[in-house]
């Protein structure tokens, strides 16, 4: 690990102005991604923000009936709290189905939706990774790659997003909500917050350098039952093949209207407005099967991850099922 400055963070604002003032700086709460980065040098800030004691750690009720979520709020205090088991209970399985228990009770709502690939050939510094060193090239195209994206990949990269509670959010149509180095805020729907790679793998979000996520906030629960399903190499701590979360209202085996957003296949939660326009006032196993082919309409897998493409339309079935019955 490479030597690195350190301050505690004394409110909001100074924490991102502190962030914005020094081009290699970086916040750190939880830490549960970025000192293993930093461990490998594949991080390596100059000088670290804690944020850990802004008071950003409560859960909120909205105005509107829907939750405002601290950015320190530890992964394992959302998944339990009694609102969120209640009214968003496809957040608390996304959660629930995320890393280890004692992962959990450390890593943070802002610090989860932050979180970076892990595309084993970022993770190695020894190959080159033009999300880790822009320009160098992509180890994953024409290596090893059953992890990897079958959507929204660019010749530049095919890693995918690692979050599930990122996959609910973004099924529950959350906003992120952020200040910058100069006391602005901002909200950003989280269908505008994570990037696809493009030319630019190396950028994740659409965050400025300094700016801070202060909280994320859920609308009022839609109407419907939700499912989220995961599935993995085992059956805990591994990062989903590919994973659904699904909000869906139904009657007598017919889906009246439906929201799907897939994990595990491309760089961002991916969700299509036409898969859930496919779903309407359809039977399950049809409205299943048209969803699954507007969802993934243009997926290419790079041959190891082939199977991720016949098993999104499988596992999308089975939510559909599941929240049909």
């Amino acid at each position: 690990m490479k030597p690195f400055t350190y301050e505690r963070a004394s409110s909001v604002e100074a924490a991102a102005q502190a962030v914005a003032q020094k081009p290699e700086a970086k916040f750190i709460a939880g830490g549960t991604n970025l000192l293993d980065l930093m461990k490998i040098q594949v991080e390596t800030p100059l000088h670290l923000v804690d944020v850990n004691r802004l008071g950003l750690d409560r859960i909120e009720d909205t105005p509107e009936g829907g939750l405002r979520i601290g950015t320190l709020v530890r992964n394992s205090d959302l998944a339990a709290d009694a609102r969120v088991r209640d009214r968003y209970p496809v957040l608390s399985r996304a959660l629930l189905a995320g890393a280890s228990g004692q992962l959990r009770n450390k890593a943070t709502t802002g610090g989860n939706l932050l979180q970076r690939t892990r595309c084993y050939y970022f993770y190695d510094p020894s190959k080159p990774c033009n999300k880790r060193t822009p320009g160098s090239g992509c180890s994953a195209i024409g290596g090893f790659t059953r992890n990897h994206a079958v959507l929204g990949t660019s010749e530049h990269c095919i890693a995918t997003h690692p979050s599930d509670m990122a996959v609910a959010m973004r099924v529950l149509d959350a906003q992120v909500e952020t200040v910058d180095g100069q006391g602005g805020r901002r909200v950003i729907p989280i269908a505008d917050f994570h990037r696809l790679p493009g030319d630019t793998p190396q950028v994740d979000t659409n965050l400025a350098h300094g700016e801070l996520i202060t909280s994320v906030v859920l609308p009022p629960p839609p109407p419907g039952k939700q499912v989220y399903r995961k599935v993995r190499d085992r059956a805990s701590y591994a990062f989903a093949l590919v994973s659904v979360a699904a909000i869906v209202e139904s009657a007598g085996g017919v889906v009246r209207s439906g929201r799907v957003a897939f994990g595990g296949l491309a760089h961002k939660p991916w969700r299509v407005d036409a898969a859930e326009q496919a779903l309407a006032n359809r039977k399950v196993d049809e409205g299943a099967r048209d969803a699954a082919d507007a969802a993934l309409q243009g997926a290419r897998g790079q041959g190891d991850n082939d199977f991720k493409i016949p098993l999104a339309r499988r596992v999308l079935a089975g939510v559909l099922a599941e929240a049909a019955a």
